[in-house]
C-alpha cells in the first residue's frame, strides 16, 4: 500500500481545511487508516483513525468535536476534515495504514509523506 497525503496549507485560526490521503493498492477491510501529526520539536502524535471495513472512528481528545475522519472506498481515499483550527494544530500531518487498529505510530506499517498545516493570523 502506498499513501499520498495532500491538502495542507496556511489557514487563519478558526478556519477549516480538508486533508486527503489517497491510497494505491488494495486496503483490506481489516486495515485501519490513521492520521498523525508532528509539530516542530515535538514527538509525532496520534490524531484520528478509521477502520476501513466498518468505518469505525476514534479521535485524540485534543481534536474531538473539531476534526472528522472519513473514507471513500470507491476513491480509495481517507479524509480529515479539520474545523475550528487553532495555532496549536500547526504541524506536519501524516497518514498511515495499519493491519488492525491502533493509536500508536510504531504499529503502523505504511506511511505517506507529510503535508504541512499552518494555523496563523
Amino acid at each position: 500500500v502506498q499513501l499520498q497525503a495532500s491538502g495542507g496549507g496556511l489557514v487563519q485560526p478558526g478556519g477549516s481545511l480538508r486533508l486527503s490521503c489517497a491510497a494505491s493498492g488494495r486496503i483490506f477491510s481489516s486495515y485501519g487508516v490513521g492520521w498523525f501529526r508532528q509539530a516542530p520539536g515535538k514527538e509525532r502524535e496520534f490524531v484520528a483513525v478509521i477502520r476501513w471495513g466498518y468505518g469505525t472512528t476514534y479521535y485524540a481528545d485534543s481534536v474531538k468535536g473539531r476534526f472528522t475522519i472519513s473514507r471513500d472506498k470507491a476513491k480509495n481515499t481517507v479524509y480529515l476534515q479539520m474545523n475550528s483550527l487553532k495555532p496549536e494544530d500547526t504541524a506536519v500531518y501524516y497518514c498511515a495504514a495499519v493491519r488492525g487498529w491502533s493509536t500508536k505510530s510504531s504499529d503502523y506499517d505504511y506511511w505517506g509523506q507529510g503535508t504541512l498545516v499552518t494555523v496563523s493570523s
